[in-house]
């Protein structure tokens, strides 16, 4: 039986979500089409703190930059030209990306509002992004990540740690809208993450040979635990208990489905609960 707390904390994420939309839905004036490149040099900084913020659009982030940061700017409302800072204090760099406050408008036909982001591969950093309403594409397998956070408040989200990531502590919140977090890479530390979807699918990808133990909460919705076995409250792949690094999952869904999908397995291997 689901709690009246469950259900009530499922409706009001609905509606904020919904209110946050609705706040975003003020008239614009659209100008001319702008792509602005940005980079910015390495400096001397040995770490990182990266703080990405965009009220509403369309974010992609990567890895790949020679540079500190490699980024291409689309927007035809001259009031939102990204914001852009950085500084540097005793080895350690603070890099800021943010949107205007003010005025912003949904992504209705006529506005453009894109941001195409390359990070440095070898910095340590943590980062943190913030997208208010829109669709992020977050490929961050290759960064040299400790602290990842990802707060969304209603769109549609890929965050991928594939490759070799390095993090240790994840965090991804959002609203509404389908979250995808695939967490197949090659991972050689401890993860901690705590995983939240509001209203939508939230599915989550699994890596076979590194061990997997997923607490998983649900309000109004079901569970499909995939290719994972039910061990105590949890979920556990073949590959927990034995292998020298383990994932430690936090995952809940207020009002939608979790999907756990293991690495290999076919579609039709999955139990749902």
């Amino acid at each position: 039986m689901i709690s009246n707390f469950r259900i009530g904390g499922g409706l009001m994420v609905l509606v904020s979500a919904l209110l946050l939309v609705a706040g975003c839905g003020e008239s614009v004036e659209t100008g001319d089409l702008v792509i602005v490149e940005r980079s910015l040099d390495l400096g001397g900084a040995e770490t990182l703190e990266t703080i990405i913020e965009m009220g509403v659009g369309k974010l992609m982030i990567g890895g790949g930059s020679g540079d500190l940061m490699d980024a291409e700017f689309v927007y035809n409302v001259d009031e939102w030209k990204p914001e852009v800072s950085y500084r540097e204090a005793d080895d350690h760099g603070t890099l800021t990306v943010k949107q205007p406050r003010g005025r912003r408008s949904s992504l209705g036909k006529n506005v453009r509002y894109e941001w195409d982001i390359q990070l440095n591969d070898k910095i340590p950093m943590d980062l943190d992004v913030e997208l208010g309403a829109g669709n992020g594409h977050l490929d961050l397998g290759s960064l040299s990540l400790k602290d990842l956070r990802v707060t969304a408040g209603a769109g549609e989200v890929e965050v991928l740690l594939t490759g070799r990531p390095r993090v240790q502590d994840l965090v991804v919140q959002v609203g509404a809208g389908d979250v995808t977090v695939d967490l197949t890479g090659e991972w050689k530390d401890d993860l901690d993450a705590d995983i939240k979807g509001g209203v939508g699918r939230l599915t989550v990808r699994l890596p076979m040979d590194v061990g997997v133990r997923v607490d998983a909460e649900k309000g109004l919705g079901k569970i499909d635990r995939g290719g994972l076995r039910k061990e105590g409250g949890a979920y556990v792949n073949e590959a927990y208990g034995s292998s020298d690094v383990t994932l430690e999952i936090d995952c809940a869904a207020g009002i939608g489905s979790i999907i756990l999908e293991t690495d290999g397995e076919s579609d039709d291997s999955g139990v749902t609960i």
